[in-house]
């Protein structure tokens, strides 16, 4: 751990910026009025991101990088997003190839649905598949649980061996979508929580996103969003979107 640590603590000078200036990567976290936002703020800073908490769609759409963040119900947070127009800044990034990483029930509403207390909500449908409740004897599945990494994971590079942070009853449990011709195939880690096989994250080329929580994880998920900045040159453009 005391190797993530130093890894995690990446300065604003040696932070992926990937231009001439060797600027830290911008980051937007999209404020929907989602709680919990801050230590996600926090979280990016310490890893070496400059970080503006803002819906505004010029300074989102001109950002390295997008976070969606999310905890509690899905309904909610998929029409908090939408009332924002989170769920259109996130279409127009990602048709341009634009970064975008989604958090906790900011993972979740990237599936086409959601099913909660028997009503079903629509997602952003960036992916195919519902979020349903999961079928563990014990719900929530709250704590510190391991994680099965692909081979190959960017995000996950040098901490697959780690534990990170859960809090949710509800999770999408199969993944349905798969590389067309010669597409590169999304890569899909997986957790188990009482029996219960669950999605935990998803590196689906420019979008990423984490069930867990990485701004809770420690030095683990400090290294994981520390990794996912160092992604961002790949898909840097030299004027905004």
């Amino acid at each position: 751990m005391d190797r993530l640590r130093e890894e995690a603590e990446v300065t604003a000078g040696s932070a992926p910026g990937a231009d001439a200036a060797q600027r830290a990567p911008r980051v937007v976290v999209l404020d929907h009025g989602s709680g919990n936002v801050r230590s996600v703020v926090r979280a990016l800073e310490a890893a070496g991101a400059e970080v503006e908490l803002t819906a505004d769609r010029e300074k989102a759409l001109a950002a390295d990088g997008l976070v969606v963040p999310g905890v509690g119900a899905f309904a909610a947070t998929a029409a908090q997003i939408r009332a924002v127009g989170g769920d259109r800044l996130v279409e127009r990034r990602l048709a341009g190839g634009r970064p975008v990483l989604g958090i906790c029930v900011g993972l979740q509403v990237m599936f086409d649905t959601g099913d909660e207390h028997g009503e079903r909500t629509d997602g952003l449908a960036q992916w195919p598949g519902a979020v349903t409740r999961l079928q563990a004897e014990i719900v929530p599945h709250m704590g510190w649980n391991t994680v099965e990494v692909p081979e190959g994971s960017a995000l996950f590079d040098g901490v697959d061996a780690e534990r990170f942070y859960f809090v949710h009853s509800y999770a999408a449990r199969r993944w349905e979508m798969e590389a067309i011709g010669p597409m590169t195939p999304p890569l899909v880690t997986w957790a188990e929580h009482g029996g219960d096989r669950f999605i935990a994250a998803v590196e689906n080329g420019a979008l990423c996103a984490t069930q867990f929580h990485p701004e809770k994880s420690g030095a683990a998920g400090a290294a994981l969003l520390t990794n996912w900045l160092r992604t961002l040159p790949r898909y840097a453009q030299e004027d905004a979107p």
